[in-house]
Parts: structure tokens; sequence; C-alpha cells
């Protein structure tokens, strides 16, 4: 790849070249969902932009270390009450069952978006004793203060000390953080509104508490997050992400923790993805205007006229770059559908194209492989999917046109349109992440067909063994799994 890759960085508020820390290597954190209840649309927006990252630096050539958290203690609502004890009592369950369960829902949803697993998936409650040490490093350097089994960073200090670093990343002064900091019920013994809890004392029947040096608590959500990274990528690496939602305050605060602890700030890059709308508003259950991504796929929903497969959601979401605002309406998904079956006919017409052009290219060689270095170069710019899909859409106009003769296969040589297909599948596969899903049913209904000729080919030879109990029990059992044996004059069918 011929261009160099330039990233977006939210805490510069520029496009920058990207250049890791180790030649090779790249260090990638990206804050996860806190699993009390079912992941939503917006959750998945992010880590579908996430993924399309994690697999454009491999198609790089990087070595990547992506670690992506699970929050399942110490996110507080703004009562003071902590979410996964929240999820527990709504849910009647145990904390780590509210956890594994919200969890499990978590990575289902992702895979059916074909989101890759990230190389490490640390939790919060997994992680106790290092963000009990990162508290102490932080009043030791006397950024924190302890009242009352409770310990607040000092954000006054942290700015004495660092040329009022605090608020670098969201770009707000001091006194406008002052009046957007959320006064939670439990944290009104802090010194200032600015200040934000790291270690919170547990009140009387809270389920989740630890011993501490400051007595029973536990930590503050934004702890975790400065103690999960550092402990797997350092306390500096490349590049840090999450929603724009969590720049401030979660992701301001993570950097104060990060420098009060470690001297540094952790990331070198910050990537934050825009939020997702639906029929052009905030998304809301209040006013009816949400929908979750079971009902997108199943069409259970009156804001959509059908379902969805995940890679045609998935495909609309590439539509969108990933710092802009993406709005989901039927309409929208509607032409997504039908953009993403005609890349798909074109890439089948394009595997049955045989070049005719010898050792030689012609003009329409060259705009095969130039188009597609194009795709590529924009994928360069700030993982831009959007600019990336319209090159490839002129490429499917090529395609089209070699199939109908419009255009000569014999202007393009073997050796062009072999590497036109391995690069353009290694763009929509590997990296963007789409895949075919009728080819993917093709195989597995192919597979299906052949276990059954076997499982008939035995309960038939059963029956010519006049072994009756055998036959029965074969075909009992594929009753029991929703599968009909018929028996016929031309032997035995099967249905579902």
């Amino acid at each position: 790849m011929s261009t160099a890759l330039t990233l977006y960085n939210s805490l510069t508020r520029e496009k920058e070249t990207f250049t890791p820390l180790v030649e090779g290597h790249v260090g990638m954190y990206v804050c996860g969902p806190t699993v009390y209840n079912p992941a939503h649309l917006g959750n998945c927006r992010t880590f579908v932009s996430f993924d399309v990252m994690y697999r454009y630096l491999m198609a790089r050539g990087y070595k990547v270390r992506y670690v992506r958290n699970i929050t399942d203690v110490g996110h507080l609502t703004d009562d003071g009450e902590d979410r996964m004890s929240r999820g527990a009592r709504l849910e009647q369950l145990e904390p780590m069952e509210v956890a594994q369960k919200f969890s499990n829902q978590f990575h289902d949803m992702l895979r059916m978006l074909n989101a890759l697993p990230p190389s490490i998936e640390p939790r919060a409650t997994g992680h106790i004793i290092e963000q009990i040490d990162m508290v102490r490093e932080i009043i030791a350097n006397g950024y924190a203060y302890e009242v009352d089994g409770s310990v607040y960073f000092d954000v006054a200090a942290y700015n004495s000390a660092n040329d009022d670093r605090y608020g670098e990343l969201s770009g707000r002064k001091i006194d406008e953080l002052l009046a957007e900091s959320r006064e939670l019920k439990s944290q009104g013994d802090k010194r200032s509104p600015s200040d934000f809890a790291i270690w919170m004392k547990a009140r009387d029947g809270h389920i989740l508490r630890w011993d501490s040096p400051w007595g029973e608590g536990f930590p503050g959500w934004h702890l975790e997050c400065s103690a999960m990274s550092t402990k797997y990528l350092g306390t500096e690496f490349d590049i840090h992400g999450g929603g724009n939602d969590l720049k401030f305050p979660h992701h301001e605060n993570e950097i104060a923790q990060n420098v009060g602890a470690c001297h540094h700030g952790g990331a070198r890059y910050w990537l934050h993805t825009n939020m997702l709308l639906m029929n052009g508003r905030k998304m809301s259950k209040s006013d009816g205007n949400t929908i979750s991504p079971e009902e997108l796929f199943s069409g259970d929903s009156p804001h959509v006229s059908e379902g969805y497969s995940p890679m045609v959601v998935r495909f609309f979401m590439l539509q969108s770059h990933y710092r802009s605002t993406m709005d989901l309406s039927d309409e929208a998904l509607q032409a997504a559908k039908k953009g993403y079956t005609r890349l798909l006919e074109a890439w089948n017409l394009l595997q049955g194209l045989e070049a005719k052009g010898g050792a030689q290219n012609g003009t329409v060689g060259k705009e095969l492989t130039e188009g597609l270095a194009a795709a590529y170069a924009e994928m360069d710019d700030d993982f831009n999917t959007p600019r990336a899909l319209a090159r490839v859409f002129e490429l499917v106009t090529r395609i089209n046109a070699l199939q109908g003769g419009q255009l000569s296969l014999e202007e393009v040589s073997a050796e062009t349109l072999a590497a036109f297909k391995e690069g353009l599948g290694r763009l929509l596969f590997d990296v963007l992440g789409l895949k075919d899903e009728a080819a993917s049913g093709g195989a597995e209904q192919e597979a299906l067909d052949k276990a059954m000729q076997i499982i008939l080919d035995l309960r038939q030879q059963a029956r010519a063994d006049k072994n009756w109990a055998l036959s029965d029990q074969l075909r009992d059992a594929l009753n029991e799994a929703g599968i009909t044996v018929k028996d016929g004059k031309e032997g035995a069918s099967w249905s579902i």
C-alpha cells in the first residue's frame, strides 16, 4: 500500500500521519460495554467501526493488540447506584449472572455482524488489584484525597501541576466542565464538583465490594480503563477509541488518571465514533423512536418494512464515515440492501471472468488496477469506508461491462485480473468484514444435504436388513430434530 495512513486525532483536532510507537506493532484500546442490559444499535455501530480499523491495520501488515474491556462494576447511575447492582435487582439475578448474560448477548450480536473478537477482553472485576495500585500511585503523586473511605481525584491539583491540562480532549474550559459535571448523590463529600471518584466507599446493601486500604468499596468507572489499558498496552500506547459520548467525562478523566499515576496520558491517538440517529432524530424509548438489533433483523418493528440481514446492516453502517452521524431509516436500509446485492452480484460475476489479454494490459486493465488502489487509498484517509465503497462501485460498473462485452477482456492481462480478484476480495471480506450470506447458506445447505443422504442410506440399509427398530429409531430422532422423513416408491425423502 503506497499511501500513508492518516487518522483524525480527537486530542489535537487534526488529521495526523499514523506512526506507531513500535514499528510494525499497534496497541489499540476501545471502551467496551457496561453489561447490565442488552446491547443497542449505537454499541453495534461503534464496535463495527473499530472492527474495520482493526481489520485494516492488520491488512496493512501491523501486528495489532486490540484490547476491549467489559465494564461489570463502577458505572453509576445519576442516583449513585451501580449499574450492575441495578441490573441484578431488576433481573433478580446475581450481578455476575447479569454480567455473563449480557456479555453473551453482546458477543452473539457482534458475531452476527461479523466483528472479530479482540485480542484481550479484560473485565473490571478481574483487575481490582491493578485499580487499587493505581489509586495508591495517584494519591502518592498528590493528585487525589481520601474522605470517609472514598478517594477523589483532585482536578485543581492536577491542573496546577500540568498547565491546566484538564479539558484538553473535550476542548472545554474548567468553568464549563464544572457546570456540566454530574453531582452524584453518593459523592457529596468531595471538595469540588469537578473532582471525581476513583474509589468509592460501599454503602450498606451494596453488593459489589472489595477490601482496600481505604475500607470496603469499589473502583470508579473511569479508573478501570486507565488500569487495564496500561496493564496490557503500557503507559504509552497508540490508539484509544470509543463513542463520542465518552469524550467527556470518561476519556477526559482517563487522561488525568494516567498522568496522575504514570506521568503519561496513555494513548497518542484518540478516535471517536459519532452517534446513531433514527428517522433524523436521536433514538429515544420515551417517544418510541427506537429499535433493537433483534427487531431490525427480524422486522418486528413498526419502523421497518421487513427484517434486514446482519450483513445488510453492516453494509449500511459502512456507508457513513465513523466520525459522521448515521441516520437509520427504512428507506436507507432498502437502498443498502439493493446496493449490497448489486455488489455481491458483481463479485460473483468477477469470479467467472477469464483474462484474454495475455501478458499485456490495455486501458481497462490499468483502470482496474488504479481503481482498486484508489479504494485502498480512501481507507488510508482516516478509514473512510463510504468513499472506499464509492470507488468499489465504480469498479462494479466496469465488472458488469466486462461481463456484458461493453469492455474487452483482451485489455486485461491474466496477472492483472488475478491480482484484482485477490485485492478486491481482501478489501470486501477481510477489511470491510462483509460476507456473501447466500454463498455461505449454499455451502451449509450442501453439507446438510450430504449428511442427510448418509443418514437415509443407513436407514435404507436397516430396512433392507429388516432391522425395523434401528429404522424407526433413526426416523424418530430426525422427527425430534424437526426433520420429517417420508418413504416412497423412489426411496425416502426429507424436509424441514
